[in-house]
Parts: C-alpha cells; structure tokens; sequence
C-alpha cells in the first residue's frame, strides 16, 4: 500500500474501468481474509486511489503478452501516455523495452519495491 500511497502524492493515476472492476472485487476478496482493522484500512486506501485516479477509456488493441488482461493493461499505459505500470504481474515485469517502445508505450514496468526506490 506504501507504493498506491507515494503514487498517488507525487503522480497522476490511470485506471480503466475494467481495472476498476478488479480493483473493487480484489479489495472485497481480499478484506474477507483480514481482520477488521486491516480491512478498514484497506478500504480507506482504495477508496483513496478511485477517489483520485483518473479515468481513461482504452480503445488500443494490444498484443504484447500472453493474457488480455495484461494486453488491456498495457493499451491504458499507452492511452495514459504513462511513466509507470507498477505491477507485480511476472508476465508484465518480463517484457522488454524495445518490444514496448515499438508499440508506442514508453513507461517503465516495475514492481511496487522498485517504485519506492525511485526519488520523488
């Protein structure tokens, strides 16, 4: 939550609507498994981050990874003109930057950790 909360203090943040739909039902999923305090918190945080992010329609065919999801993740970077996708998706952290670029997207794909390392 660290990397949500640096991101959305020194950046602007894009969703979709379908990664707002994910968003909303991993959050749910997920604060069943917790105790009521971390939950709470959880929910503050998200509805932090949909009360915050812009919304971008993405209208990019991709086809850069092995799943949709990623594809469709990767034509909201474009369409947002993104610096970033911070992600801990393996599939996503493993394409390069040449096959990116050649598709018109030019953020960095990193995980929260190394999001957090970077200076403000």
């Amino acid at each position: 939550m660290e990397a949500v909360s640096r991101a959305l203090k020194e950046h602007d943040v894009f969703l979709s609507a379908s990664l707002l739909q994910e968003l909303e039902g991993a959050s749910k999923k997920l604060s069943k498994k917790l105790s009521p305090e971390k939950s709470h918190y959880l929910q503050e945080k998200v509805g932090e981050l949909l009360k915050a992010a812009h919304r971008i329609p993405v209208s990019t065919p991709m086809s850069l990874s092995r799943g949709p999801r990623d594809d469709h993740d990767l034509g909201l970077c474009k369409e947002a003109r993104a610096d970033f996708l911070i992600t801990g998706d393996k599939d996503l952290l493993s394409l390069h930057p040449e096959a990116l670029e050649q598709n018109g997207i030019s953020c960095r794909i990193i995980n929260p950790a190394s999001f957090l390392e970077f200076g403000p």
